[in-house]
């Protein structure tokens, strides 16, 4: 079984990190949520990505680009769809 494309490092209290969810599960895309409040080694990856930022949603995608709290347009553009 293949590990997803797509990570999602987020929070539960964050809306946009659910907006963002919402979207992968509209367009049924295959997603890893991780939580940075209960993994302490994302959260590290997340601060050393965003120059010390705790900035989520911050999603990583397979070819090793990432959108950092991306509006629902450019995660749709990045993702190519509607």
């Amino acid at each position: 079984m293949n590990q997803p494309q797509i990570i999602v490092y987020a929070t539960n209290w964050c809306p946009d990190c659910w907006r963002a969810k919402k979207i992968l599960d509209e367009h049924k895309i295959d997603y890893s949520w991780v939580d940075i409040e209960q993994d302490l080694e994302a959260r590290a990856y997340i601060e050393r990505v965003n120059n010390g930022m705790r900035s989520v949603p911050t999603i990583v995608f397979g070819d090793g680009s990432f959108l950092v709290e991306p509006s629902n347009a450019e995660l749709a553009a990045k993702l190519e769809i509607d």
